[in-house]
């Protein structure tokens, strides 16, 4: 009879080499696609609990020859799991936008629903989802820009890593949409947060830049940044938010964000 004497060692490290390699064969055959959802769910569960926030904002808007004007606003967003975020902003000044607000209800599936109150003719008026690629209040942003990351209204493909930027491109599902992709920098070491944004346009081109600056974790989980700034290649114009004061936990309900409450924060 042959008995096998095998050192335990010389075993574990065998067992160990092969279970290494089976995993790189599994990570080889994840898909682009695959990776690129895995790591938009991966970010999506990350900032999952903020039930509500309010956040007051200046917006500086830039004209291509350099020239600056500045508005100021507050946002309130009421998070909902069973379907996209609700969000509402008010314009504070100046004095000719000042009641101007806009009305999000992001959803995962589908249009979103979006309504603009004017207080010069105290009307609410809807926004055609045909409109939403336009520009909001004569910002760099476009209406679809202000809804809620879901990650049911694209389709992924992961492109790079870079230490600890993943690179996603990223396809709206909505063909109304004013983008033909985006392409997304997560940070994957800081709660997979957004770093920048490159849109482009229904030709293909790049048209805008968004980038995430001077984040601040709040609660020991969410990160926010505290400027964005979207600069539009095409145009050579630039807008700049500069967040301020977040509250978390606010005392919100759906009645926060109908069209009555739209009017009102208008007023």
């Amino acid at each position: 009879m042959f008995t096998l004497n095998v050192n335990h060692t010389t075993m574990r490290k065998s067992i160990l080499t092969i279970m290494a390699f089976f995993g790189l064969i599994l990570i080889y055959a994840q898909t682009a696609e695959d990776r690129g959802l895995q790591i938009a769910i991966a970010a999506e569960e990350a900032d999952l609990g903020f039930e509500s926030s309010t956040v007051e904002l200046k917006m500086i808007l830039k004209n291509k020859n350099g020239q600056t004007s500045e508005r100021s606003m507050t946002t309130r967003t009421l998070e909902l799991t069973e379907d996209g975020d609700k969000s509402l902003i008010v314009f504070n000044s100046p004095k000719d936008v000042k009641g101007t607000a806009t009305l999000t209800y992001t959803h995962k599936e589908g249009s979103d629903d979006q309504w603009l109150y004017l207080p010069s003719i105290k009307r609410v008026k809807r926004i055609s989802s045909n409109n939403k690629s336009g520009p909001f209040v004569g910002s760099e942003f476009a209406y679809e820009d202000l809804s809620s990351q879901e990650v049911e209204k694209y389709g992924y493909k992961f492109l790079e890593e870079k230490g600890s930027l993943l690179l996603v491109e990223q396809d709206p599902v909505d063909p109304k949409s004013g983008y033909t992709r985006r392409i997304v920098t997560y940070n994957k070491d800081k709660g997979y947060r957004i770093e920048k944004v490159e849109f482009y346009d229904r030709k293909n081109a790049l048209l805008k830049t968004l980038t995430y600056n001077d984040y601040r974790l709040y609660k020991n989980k969410f990160w926010r940044a505290a400027t964005f700034n979207m600069v539009n290649h095409q145009s050579n114009k630039e807008t700049l938010l500069e967040f301020s004061n977040y509250d978390f936990g606010v005392n919100f309900s759906d009645d926060d964000f109908s069209q009555v409450a739209l009017r009102r924060a208008g007023n």
